[in-house]
């Protein structure tokens, strides 16, 4: 297993809602909401592993409340990408909420607007809706924390070449999907494994231990190639 900052793989690991949800869960939502003993696993698991790369999606409240101490505790840092269009509604971080993250060092990116499928938007990246989800979304978040914001999350990890020339036309650094396995650490798009209500404790020491063989490599290469063209 090598280090992420200069070694050949990189494990990313994506976190929803944790513990209670304080608002109305979306249809399925409830399926990747997970307790708190099952964060504290994954981050104990973290914990020396540079290879190993914690993110955020949606903009829950529990990013701050429950998520942010504990990432403190141990060391930690992670990527954190909320819908700019749902700040301050209940239950979501607020601009004060998504600043606190930033000034404790964490890194702010976007999941878009509204947390739409990106494959229903149509074809132009300037036109709304897509500009409101790839662009507005972005320089949103880089008037609430005072600095750049180029790193995206996909919702729904739903991308397609249309997706994909769009991210890179309106200027996107580093694209996370939901591809699942681990990733090449200089890579434009980078695979995620989600952490899911279902998951054991055994799931940060199955996820994280092995990188992938020359098959399981070959298969993902073949999956997101596949996601890449179509549309």
């Amino acid at each position: 297993m090598t280090r992420a900052d200069g070694g050949r793989w990189v494990c990313n690991v994506n976190v929803h809602g944790v513990g209670v949800p304080t608002r109305p869960l979306e249809e399925g939502e409830d399926e990747v909401w997970v307790s708190v003993e099952q964060l504290e696993g994954l981050l104990d698991a973290a914990v020396g592993r540079p290879e190993v790369v914690i993110t955020f999606d949606d903009g829950n409240i529990s990013d701050l409340e429950i998520g942010l101490p504990m990432l403190l505790e141990r060391g930690l840092t992670a990527r954190f990408y909320p819908c700019a269009g749902l700040m301050g509604e209940p239950g979501r971080l607020d601009e004060s909420d998504i600043r606190e993250l930033h000034a404790a060092g964490m890194v702010i990116g976007s999941h878009g607007w509204r947390h739409r499928d990106w494959r229903t938007l149509g074809r132009d990246p300037v036109g709304a809706p897509a500009a409101e989800e790839l662009v507005r979304a972005r320089q949103t978040l880089e008037r609430v924390i005072g600095a750049e914001v180029t790193e995206v999350a996909v919702p729904f990890g739903s991308y397609d070449r249309h997706v994909v020339s769009a991210l890179r036309r309106t200027g996107a650094s580093r694209v996370y999907t939901s591809d699942g396995g681990w990733a090449r650490p200089g890579a434009w798009l980078q695979a995620r494994t989600s952490i899911r209500a279902d998951h054991g404790g055994d799931f940060p020491s199955r996820v994280m231990s092995h990188r992938p063989g020359p098959r399981r490599r070959l298969r993902g290469r073949a999956a997101q190639l596949a996601k890449r063209l179509r549309g």
